[in-house]
């Protein structure tokens, strides 16, 4: 399985807005130039997370993106989901009907239990959301304080100030 590069950036840019002073904004232009990304795609995962009630945006020359929960309130699996959609990664598509010698499906209205493949695919997926849903944006702070060079994090916050300022 293979995430959008939208999830990686909505991610990085949820980091960011996460360090935000209260009442601070980011606009979506400057989140793009951070990153070295394209806006215009950013653009895309920017709405799908203030879709989703992670992000809140507003137009204007002051406008922007902030965090619209707190970090503990966010997880990795909110973002993902906002961006991916909450469907399964995995879609059984009853291929075992196909084998000669199988058995007939039951009949309608009768529900039989997936296949061992499809069980197996079904409780890894559950165990990726669970790791997911069990780290928050502030927990990402926290690592990214511990394994950032504080002359990069500072460097950061300098970089975004100035122009913000613009």
């Amino acid at each position: 399985m293979q995430l959008k590069n939208h999830v990686e950036w909505a991610l990085h840019c949820c980091s960011v807005l996460a360090s935000l002073p209260d009442g601070e904004r980011i606009p979506a232009k400057l989140l793009a130039e951070l990153h070295g990304i394209p806006r215009e795609y950013l653009s895309k995962a920017l709405q799908a997370l203030s879709t989703a009630e992670i992000v809140s945006g507003t137009l204007g020359p002051n406008g922007g993106y902030r965090l619209a929960r707190a970090p503990s309130e966010i997880s990795f699996l909110d973002i993902v989901e906002a961006v991916e959609g909450k469907g399964c990664t995995f879609v059984c598509t009853e291929i075992r009907d196909n084998m000669p010698c199988a058995e007939k499906p039951p009949s309608k209205g009768k529900k039989r239990r997936p296949c061992a493949v499809a069980r197996v695919m079904y409780d890894a997926d559950e165990a990726w959301r669970s790791h997911l849903r069990s780290v928050t944006l502030a927990d990402l702070a926290k690592t990214v304080e511990k394994e950032v060079p504080l002359r990069v994090l500072k460097g950061n916050a300098k970089w975004l100030a100035a122009n913000l300022d613009r």
